[in-house]
Order: structure tokens, then C-alpha cells, then sequence
């Protein structure tokens, strides 16, 4: 590391130190709850679809969900003469529980390339920013693919994250099975298409929403459709304001249809299962994270010629209300 990137880097790690309240950051410490909910803050605006969803910061590792939609209606009437009035909890409130577990966001640069950002002025930040940007897209990964939680995670046999956390697809298929739609004629198959089990996506979409979606939620207008990109043809998906500025490019990890899909709106989301989508509303779906939980560690190591950095997070995704998501899933779409 040259002198001039070293003193960068003494001057990055003693502010972060003070932010922190902590002597050295080469020990581990938890980030203070300040820090970690700006850092929150920026994780989530880094990502177009982690902006529409709920990130909650929640003080227990494991309780009852925060509930704060209002998911059912709350007009009536009583004839106080004879009764009264009841006051009932609007918001989705069940036996769930959420458990958030711990996720190793683990991080190292080489000195070589921390030689290279040290001429910007901000070069710590472009570093954390990958970093925050990283860790969105993880987040987004697990969310739809994660299946298990496994002690051990591997990365090659995973390359999707599928055993870091249980994701809100697999959290559907364990708490909301009814529905769930995964096969027709065919075992373990869903086609769609001339003598499928469905004339085409619309119908597919039509069906979910009318048989599945609780009758209070069918009328939502913030239901949307979420799939991949690869369910409908690349035509269906311009880019929404082919003009908009690279900052917003940036965060542009939705790409929405022109189009609808069961006469909903349809939004292709990354790394989301190929042969699957889900109804729901993007504020049903939420992570949950423990506050006071984010640990970290950032440690200079000649050995390996770089910086380490050590981070970790309590994390659980959970569907807010049951009764507001449905998913098909096992789509095979018939050629003609």
C-alpha cells in the first residue's frame, strides 16, 4: 500500500472508530444504531426494488411481526342503543413470528486497487458503495431464492444464495401453501398455451387473483405481478424512461412492463425463478432487521496483500399478510 493510500485509510478507519464510539475498528463492534440505520437507508435507495418493499429495524431478534399495513377495512356501524362500538386492529396481525438470523456480509480489496481509488478525494466512499450495492443485490437474491439457512452456506453448490436465509418464495411454500399453484394436468408441470392448462399468462394471472387473493385484497390497485424477465418476451420489458440519468440507471433493478399480465401491472425483478411469479403488493413483502445486531470488523492484512472486511446482519424476510400473495410456480410455457 503506498504512503499516501495508508493515510487515506488511517484517517477513513479513525473517523469510522468515532462514529462508532469504539477505540479501534480491528476489534469486532456493533455499529451504532445511528450508523446502521443510515446505512440501512443507503442499502435500500441503492436498490429500486428494496425501495418499494419494507425494511423494518426491529429491537428483538425474534417476536410477533410489526404489521403496519392496514390490510382490512375498518368502516361500520353500530346501533349504540343496544350495543357498542368495537374497535378492532385493522393491521395484519398473526401467530407468525419473525427470527431474524445472521448473514455474513464478508468483503477484502486488494492494496493494488486500493492504491488506484486513493486519488479520488472520495475513494472510501466509491469502496463502501460497492459494498452497499452488493449487499442490496444479495438481499434481492435471498429473497427469492433463498430456500434454507444453513449453518455452513456454499457458494459453489449455491450460487444463488439459496441456503443463506429462507426468502419470501420458500417462506410462501412452508406458511402460505393454499396458495400456492405448482402443477395442472401434468405432475409437478404448469403449462401455458394452446391445450395447456392455461390459454395464456393473463388467464394464469386472472385465476391466481380470483380464486386465491383474499376477495378484500382482489380489488387492491397496488397488486402487481413480479416474475422474471425471461417469462415474457424482452419486447414486453423497455426500459421505462430510456433517457433517465445514470444515477437512476443505477437503481433501475426493476424493469417494468409496458404491458399487463391478468390486467395487473408487471414487474421484472433480478434473480427471480425463471418458471414463477407472484401477486402480491411490493409493501407486503418485507425484511426484517435486528437493530443493535450489525457487527463489524475491518482488518489490515499484509499476509494477503489486502483490507478485510468483516460485517454482519440479523436478518429475516417475512410476508406481511397471507392473504394478500399468491404464486404459480413449475410455468412451462408451450412453444406456438
Amino acid at each position: 500500500m503506498r504512503n499516501l493510500t495508508r493515510q487515506k485509510y488511517n484517517a477513513v478507519m479513525t473517523q469510522l472508530a468515532k462514529l462508532n464510539g469504539v477505540e479501534t475498528v480491528e476489534k469486532k463492534f456493533n455499529v451504532e444504531p445511528s450508523v446502521q440505520q443510515k446505512l440501512e437507508e443507503k442499502i435500500q435507495q441503492s436498490s429500486e426494488f428494496l425501495s418499494r418493499i419494507n425494511i423494518h429495524l426491529v429491537t428483538e431478534q425474534s417476536a410477533a411481526a410489526v404489521g403496519l399495513g392496514v390490510n382490512r377495512p375498518i368502516a361500520s356501524r353500530t346501533n349504540t342503543n343496544t350495543g357498542e362500538r368495537q374497535a378492532n386492529d385493522p393491521t395484519s396481525m398473526d401467530d407468525r413470528v419473525y427470527l431474524c438470523r445472521q448473514t455474513n456480509f464478508d468483503t477484502s480489496i486488494k492494496y493494488a486497487k486500493l492504491d488506484q481509488w486513493a486519488k479520488f478525494p472520495d475513494f472510501y466512499t466509491k469502496f463502501r458503495s460497492v459494498i452497499i450495492k452488493r449487499q442490496a443485490l444479495d438481499r434481492i437474491m435471498i429473497g427469492f431464492n433463498g430456500i434454507s439457512a444453513a449453518p455452513n452456506t456454499d457458494i459453489v453448490a449455491n450460487p444463488l444464495l439459496q441456503d443463506v436465509n429462507k426468502g419470501w418464495l420458500q417462506k410462501q411454500r412452508e406458511e402460505n401453501k393454499s396458495r400456492v399453484l405448482k402443477e395442472g394436468k401434468t405432475a409437478g408441470k404448469l403449462t401455458i398455451g394452446a391445450g395447456g392448462d392455461y390459454q395464456n399468462l393473463d388467464a394464469l394471472v386472472m385465476n391466481i387473483v380470483d380464486e386465491m387473493i383474499d376477495e378484500v385484497h382482489q380489488g387492491n390497485p397496488d397488486l402487481v405481478v413480479i416474475c422474471s424477465r425471461k417469462l415474457q418476451s424482452d419486447k414486453y420489458f423497455p426500459l421505462v424512461n430510456k433517457e433517465q440519468p445514470n444515477s437512476e440507471k443505477l437503481a433501475a433493478d426493476i424493469i417494468i412492463s409496458q404491458k399487463r399480465m391478468g390486467n395487473l401491472p408487471v414487474y421484472a425483478v433480478p434473480f427471480f425463478p425463471e418458471d414463477c411469479l407472484l401477486v402480491t403488493t411490493f409493501d407486503n413483502l418485507s425484511i426484517y432487521v435486528q437493530e443493535g445486531a450489525r457487527r463489524r470488523t475491518v482488518i489490515d492484512n499484509p499476509k494477503r496483500d489486502q483490507i478485510e472486511n468483516y460485517e454482519s446482519s440479523n436478518e429475516d424476510y417475512y410476508i406481511e399478510d397471507l392473504g394478500l400473495a399468491a404464486m404459480a410456480e413449475n410455468i412451462e410455457v408451450l412453444a406456438g
